[in-house]
């Protein structure tokens, strides 16, 4: 199943994950929220071969994104960035459905609907 954005990848994100991708030899990056974290839920990136049935397949800057179809509710619109900082770098999420973030930026907690 391919959908149209409900995340896109900045073109500097896009260089350090094709280039991850291309180390670990695989295709897509899974894009997933789980329950924990400081404020409720965090998020997670992974990757794999390919999607799973049922999973939502985009393409953003030249990445391969799986999502399942929960974690898309959470993650609709959002945008996956990388940055570097004085303890390395990493990769952070802008997400419009989060009503509040902790410190570090790796959970957040949902805005009801």
């Amino acid at each position: 199943m391919t959908s149209e954005t409900p995340i896109t990848v900045t073109p500097k994100a896009a260089e350090k994950l094709k280039e991850f991708l291309k180390n670990e030899k695989k295709s897509h990056l899974r894009a997933f929220v789980q329950g924990g974290g400081c404020s409720g839920f965090s998020y997670g990136l992974k990757t794999e071969d390919g999607p799973e049935s049922g999973d939502i397949v985009i393409e953003s800057n030249g990445v391969k994104i799986v999502i399942d179809p929960i974690s898309a509710s959470y993650l609709n619109g959002s945008t996956i960035d990388y940055g570097d900082n004085l303890v390395g770098g990493g990769f952070t999420f802008q997400n419009p459905n989060a009503k509040g973030t902790c410190g570090c930026g790796s959970s957040f907690e949902p805005k009801l609907k």
